[in-house]
């Protein structure tokens, strides 16, 4: 056991670490669990696609709202304690929710008001959990960090939550909304054992006498005047663009394009979080023994070949091969570019450049499947993947030398 523990959570990270991954995977239980019930208790209380729809955009529409403010509070405020607090109001809003669902007197305003709620906690709580890991461990570590949070995230979030949420929702309604309070309390309490390591802060030492306004220009300018990062932003916004697009009608195109039935179209879904699984298993030796900027280039070559294939197979089995490989890269990727923006982002600016992050990330998705849904409704089902395929093509094409910078640039605090 305690070489499984060691494996998991290795010394050298601190025990520091060890509670902020705790914390953080199991926040991820109680949000995987609403991933499912969620949109099961909008359906239970409209017939309404449109707020259906509505549903759907609340949960990103915080991002774009308060995102540049939650980076700009993480960096003035003590982070421990930002994360404590959002995270309490999450829990409350749930519990609130709770009780008009356990009372019967839940409504569908009820439940978009408290979606739109909880995503903006979220905003503030996800966005300063990310500051916490480059001050608890040391550069050379970011990427073992990483890797063991994007683990949880996968395994807790997309694996084990939905399924457990769609049962609990089954055996009463009210039931996946309590143990996601449970859950959320919990990592309350995890997270509120950390401390710092000796010499540092979870408090950013800044002016107090200036304006929150201000310091979110002064994170723009500082992302717009250093190249290394201002291309991985650009690079992160346009393949999200490009990667929603065809993912925004996906549902349709393997009913319709490749003829699955509702299971197949599970089972598209599956193989990439097996993917993913994959992805977490190799990602410690692949940081090790292949150069960063090879790799970058490897897996933004992979999603734009990963286009291509989809644009080019009629056949489902081949779809759920693509997809699998799919959820390979995509864990890496997701993993490799938050670790090489931690290693070059001085700890002042870790909590805006997150969010400036997080805004190209959500941006993309919502104008990426904006964009897929007119291009399917006029050239068809397989045109938003060559809209992508291209789209990706010509970006990678464009900042192929800048990927050296990105891979090796280092903060200097």
């Amino acid at each position: 056991m305690s070489a499984l523990v060691e494996a998991v959570f290795p010394r050298r990270l601190g025990r520091p670490f060890r509670w902020l991954v705790a914390g953080s995977w199991t926040s991820n239980i109680g949000d995987g669990i609403a991933l499912a019930a969620g949109p099961l208790l909008v359906a239970s209380q409209t017939d309404s696609a449109f707020l259906v729809a509505l549903a759907a955009m609340l949960q990103r529409l915080p991002w774009l709202m308060f995102g540049l403010w939650a980076g700009a509070l993480a960096d003035r405020l003590d982070r421990r304690l930002v994360v404590i607090v959002a995270n309490a109001i999450r829990a409350v809003v749930i519990a609130v929710l709770c009780v008009f669902i356990g009372t019967g007197t839940v409504s569908i305003s009820m439940v978009l008001a408290a979606m739109f709620l909880y995503g903006t906690a979220e905003v503030f709580a996800d966005t300063t959990q990310q500051t916490l890991l480059p001050t608890l461990v040391a550069p050379a570590d970011l990427g073992a960090g990483n890797q063991r949070m994007q683990a949880g995230f996968l395994a807790a979030n997309q694996l084990v939550g939905p399924p457990v949420g769609a049962f609990l929702f089954a055996a009463g309604m009210v039931w996946p909304f309590v143990i996601q309070v449970v859950c959320v309390a919990l990592a309350i309490v995890l997270v509120s054992r950390i401390t710092a390591p000796p010499g540092t802060s979870f408090v950013t030492v800044r002016d107090a006498d200036s304006h929150v306004r201000k310091d979110i220009a002064e994170g723009l300018r500082w992302v717009w005047h250093h190249p290394p990062v201002r291309t991985l932003c650009i690079v992160i916004l346009v393949f999200n663009v490009t990667w929603a697009a065809p993912w925004g009608v996906l549902v349709k195109y393997s009913l319709d394009h490749l003829h699955m039935s509702e299971v197949g179209y599970g089972l598209l879904t599956t193989a990439s979080a097996v993917g993913g699984i994959v992805g977490i298993l190799v990602y410690g030796w692949l940081e090790r023994h292949v150069n960063l900027a090879t790799l970058i280039r490897v897996c933004l070559t992979l999603e734009v070949l990963t286009h291509a294939a989809f644009a080019l197979t009629t056949t489902g089995w081949v779809a759920i091969l693509i997809m699998f490989e799919f959820g390979v890269y995509a864990f890496v990727w997701g993993t490799l570019s938050t670790t090489v923006r931690q290693r070059a982002v001085p700890k002042a600016f870790q909590g805006r450049v997150a969010s400036i992050n997080m805004i190209c990330v959500f941006g993309g998705l919502v104008v990426g499947q904006g964009i897929g849904g007119v291009i399917a409704e006029h050239w068809g089902l397989v045109a938003p993947w060559w809209f992508a395929c291209a789209g990706a093509g010509i970006t990678l094409v464009l900042v192929w030398r800048s990927l050296g910078h990105i891979a090796h640039a280092r903060a200097t605090d």
